[in-house]
């Protein structure tokens, strides 16, 4: 070999050391970053005239796709779990924990133990005023467990507004990128850094909405869910309208709620596998079309229930054919055709509200009586604690078809809603230890800094020996030129 052969080596091994040493820099400066790819120096052997050498052929990116698209799966199994799990649990500490005294299931409780209390004194006005303090406390419960629903489902109707205009924006920044890596692909610099970057995206594209990459050749990359593309060259536009106050009468089906579209046509969020079904997306819009006005109709039959318990002849011999009773609808008579979002309309009768101009007395004497009657007389007190008390079948809800009391068919609606929370939250606690094992091996095939310092160790012996070579070339060189 010559001493310009050997000289020549030795330069292309202090460039490659060089670029080696940049890189490691790089992985170790970025091991945190969660979309990081790990980059590792591709070498090539040089054959040359003048001898040997070696090249950088290029500096390439490591990231294993099928553990990250396994990650992905999980992220939007978690988003979508997750959401459920934490509207469902906001509804059920509205409910109320039995035996807390707050519950649902306490308040009519209460009013059982309050009417009971003032059938023994039925000359007390302070017990008749209990008794309608529980009464009134109990259509307030119902009222607010009510508004609390609506307030979950608005809240997942703006999430769903949230996410199309973060869902548009991410999407347009992945066909652009797709483009700027197409372009840098062609060219001799690896486009690692955006490559980085569409990771990033893709990532809290598929949290929302489960996506694959597709590799289209040259960097580029398609998007497809698990009903279809989602993106193949030009971003998609997704269209939505948030809705600023949700009401019970507020549903998809009747046309009062915005649907989602994807370049102007409609996508059915109820099927499943649908084109944007499985991610966060989709648990968005199931609390606020399915899992919240289901709730919601189970209380309204509870509060029907309530309702037709006064209403039952007999209960209240003074009560008029088609005359509210003691629980109303907004004021009004219940009709059967009107039951939807009752629960958000129940309201004692104004005849025994003192702050409306009632009489506590019509508890004991019936609110079609002008005026009180003998003070010693229980019966009518008894009959309201016996309408809580018997067994009656309910006739909407959804319930099992069984007679139940008014307390044990508002302890089965709080058993529905826990046992419907456990199931979510349970979902939601594997998808989070499947999202975090996915984490891991994810994070396991990243920089591993020890190794990267190994590499370093090894570099700077290389470049000792190439530095070594080009001192002893230059040794001979000069012996050369003094001969």
């Amino acid at each position: 070999m010559t001493i310009a052969g050997a000289m020549s080596n030795a330069l292309s091994g202090l460039t490659a050391v060089s670029r080696s040493a940049s890189v490691i820099s790089s992985n170790v400066s970025n091991a945190l970053t969660d979309t990081y790819g790990r980059r590792e120096v591709v070498l090539s052997s040089r054959v040359t005239g003048a001898g040997g050498g070696v090249d950088v052929v290029t500096v390439r990116r490591v990231v294993d796709q099928i553990v990250l698209a396994d990650r992905r799966a999980a992220d939007a199994d978690l988003g979508r779990a997750s959401t459920q799990a934490d509207s469902l649990t906001a509804i059920l500490s509205l409910v109320g924990e039995p035996g807390s005294g707050q519950s649902l299931a306490d308040r009519i409780s209460d009013l059982e133990s309050a009417l009971v209390s003032a059938a023994s004194r039925p000359d007390s006005e302070t017990r008749l005023t209990q008794a309608f303090a529980a009464l009134d406390g109990l259509a307030t419960h119902i009222g607010g467990i009510s508004n609390g629903i609506q307030v979950e489902r608005s809240r997942a109707d703006q999430g769903i507004a949230t996410t199309v205009q973060d869902l548009n924006g991410w999407l347009s920044r992945i066909e652009d990128l797709n483009v700027k890596i197409q372009r840098q692909s062609i060219g001799s610099t690896p486009p690692n850094g955006l490559l980085d970057e569409r990771q990033k995206l893709v990532d809290l594209v598929s949290e929302q909405v489960p996506v694959r990459e597709i590799d289209r050749g040259n960097g580029v990359i398609a998007l497809m869910t698990q009903g279809g593309m989602l993106l193949d060259g030009p971003a998609p536009v997704l269209g939505f309208t948030a809705t600023a106050t949700i009401t019970p009468y507020h549903s998809l089906s009747g046309g009062t709620l915005s649907g989602l579209t994807l370049d102007g046509q409609p996508v059915d969020m109820t099927r499943s596998p649908g084109p944007l079904s499985g991610g966060r997306l989709d648990g968005l819009f199931a609390v606020r079309d399915t899992v919240a006005p289901e709730i919601g109709q189970q209380l309204d039959a509870i509060a029907r229930d309530l309702v037709e318990r006064f209403e039952t002849p007999g209960v209240d011999p003074t009560l008029l054919p088609g005359a509210a009773g003691l629980l109303t609808d907004g004021g009004s008579a219940f009709l059967v055709s009107n039951e939807l979002g009752l629960a958000s309309r129940l309201s004692v009768n104004t005849l025994v509200d003192p702050d409306a101009g009632g009489y506590v007395w019509r508890l004991r004497d019936g609110l079609g009586a002008t005026a009180p009657g003998d003070e010693g007389q229980s019966a009518g007190l008894s009959r309201l604690s016996d309408a809580l008390t018997m067994t009656r079948t309910p006739l909407s809800g959804g319930f099992m078809a069984s007679a139940h009391s008014a307390a044990g068919l508002s302890s089965n609606f709080q058993s529905n809603v826990g046992v419907t929370v456990d199931l979510m939250v349970g979902d939601a606690t594997y998808a989070r230890i499947r999202s975090d094992a996915m984490t891991e091996r994810t994070l396991a095939d990243g920089v591993d800094t020890d190794r990267e310092m190994q590499k370093l160790l090894m570099i700077e012996q290389a470049y000792a020996a190439n530095s070594r070579v080009i001192q002893a070339a230059d040794a001979m060189l000069d012996t050369l030129m003094r001969m």
